[in-house]
């Protein structure tokens, strides 16, 4: 492995600082994400929806945040990352704050939409601008680093968020969450984004013709949603499920999830360093990569079934493995895809790719309340989810060929350009 050149040692520190901002982004964007989920049982409670009505409050997120990962993408690369990350957070702070004096259904639909909006700025932003920042040999630690920001929001949410709601009623979560989040603009505003560590890969954006032929796109895509689609589901349901079906208390719950998350949030973060501990000793970036994937995926089945299948025990023991395996597959649902687009076109591939894989987030609150609210059990639920979990199983093991930067074709002719070494320092 060689050195980095001496740009890159001066610059090491300025980009694991925006590494741990961009980490804190999404941290708050899942904690905003999930309190109107946490607040479920009290809401219901409160406003008498059914189950119909949650399935529909909970997956409206999802339809603005799929709908605009392509556009925020797309504009990520245009006009900057930097701008449309803090746009964006300014937005869903605003949309969560208000959340808290909602007394309607519509008004919480509507709210839900904007949070959407404000959101999607999120994924396709932040992979801009680690593909532009973070040398390739150091993508699964910074993908680690930045799922376990994504991944800890949940524990913190439902922890903090949990007590809130017991002891100040469940507006006063939003009230907090909101207002807190948007404190994160005050360092955001005074970065100064470094050099990116491959300079000749920001010449040429790929047309969009040409990421829309490569199969890579749609199997990551794929993948990512089969994955995200229990993600979604236990994100969404497991407070209700919790309170409603295993007999938790609001507080219990809370603790219950809220350790769950942590133990998903930790594993994604040491997953990150063990992968590229391993690529520096195997040199095999697909063999690492895809063995993470494709063992997730795997045990996302198993789990699923023991929930839907198995005695109460072993379902919440099922619960604590799901995610940890979700945690292990975490930093390559997104450093897989950084890699082969590259800084050039990271922002729309991703913004594609997860366009496709959040409608999981449309489907999996909606088809989990007609289902519950058919049998009065989340038997079947997870089941369904035990089934699509199957999908990614090829998706990621060999729809996804190699790891490794695709060569784009220059705009003056068919001619690819040189691809970057897999491996460059991971020295941060």
């Amino acid at each position: 492995m060689r050195n980095p050149p001496p740009d890159a040692q001066r610059g090491g520190g300025a980009r694991w600082g925006v590494v741990l901002l961009v980490a804190a982004a999404l941290f708050l964007n899942y904690v905003d994400r999930g309190a109107l989920p946490l607040a479920a049982p009290l809401i219901q409670d409160e406003m008498g929806f059914s189950e119909r009505q949650l399935g529909l409050l909970m997956s409206a997120f999802f339809w603005s945040y799929a709908l605009l990962q392509i556009p925020a993408g797309w504009l990520a690369e245009r006009i900057g990352a930097q701008r449309v990350l803090g746009a964006g957070l300014a937005l869903w702070s605003g949309a969560t704050f208000l959340t808290g004096f909602a007394h309607s259904f519509t008004t919480l639909l509507l709210l839900r939409l904007v949070l959407g909006v404000g959101e999607s700025a999120g994924f396709p932003s932040v992979s801009k601008v680690l593909a532009s920042v973070v040398p390739i040999g150091s993508l699964g630690r910074a993908n680690g680093i930045v799922a376990f920001g994504y991944l800890f929001g949940p524990a913190v949410g439902t922890y903090i968020g949990g007590l809130l709601m017991v002891q100040f009623g469940w507006r006063s979560a939003f009230w907090v969450f909101g207002a807190l989040s948007l404190l994160w603009l005050l360092p955001w505003g005074r970065v100064q984004l470094p050099r990116p560590s491959r300079p000749a890969d920001a010449v040429h954006h790929p047309p969009l013709r040409e990421l829309l032929r490569q199969p890579a796109l749609w199997a990551t895509s794929l993948g990512h949603f089969s994955s995200n689609y229990t993600f979604y589901f236990l994100l969404t349901w497991l407070p209700l499920y919790l309170v409603r079906e295993r007999g938790f208390s609001m507080g219990a719950m809370a603790n219950m999830a809220g350790r769950v998350y942590l133990l998903n949030a930790l594993s994604a973060l040491l997953a990150g360093w063990v992968i590229d501990r391993l690529i520096v000793r195997a040199g095999r970036a697909d063999l690492v990569y895809k063995s993470s994937m494709v063992a997730a995926q795997i045990g996302a089945v198993a789990c699923m079934l023991a929930m839907a299948l198995g005695p109460p025990a072993w379902a919440l023991s099922a619960l604590f493995v799901y995610q940890l395996l979700l945690g292990v597959s975490s930093p390559g649902t997104f450093a897989i895809s950084q890699i082969l687009a590259g800084p050039s076109a990271a922002g729309r591939w991703v913004g594609i790719q997860n366009a496709i894989a959040n409608l999981a987030g449309v489907l999996a609150p909606a088809l989990t309340g007609e289902l519950v609210q058919r049998t009065h059990h989340f038997t079947s639920a997870f089941a369904l989810a035990a089934f699509i979990s199957v999908l990614g199983i090829p998706a990621w093991g060999w729809m996804v060929r190699h790891v490794r930067p695709l060569p784009w074709s220059s705009p003056a002719g068919p001619s690819p350009r040189p691809a970057p070494p897999l491996l460059e320092s991971s020295a941060p």
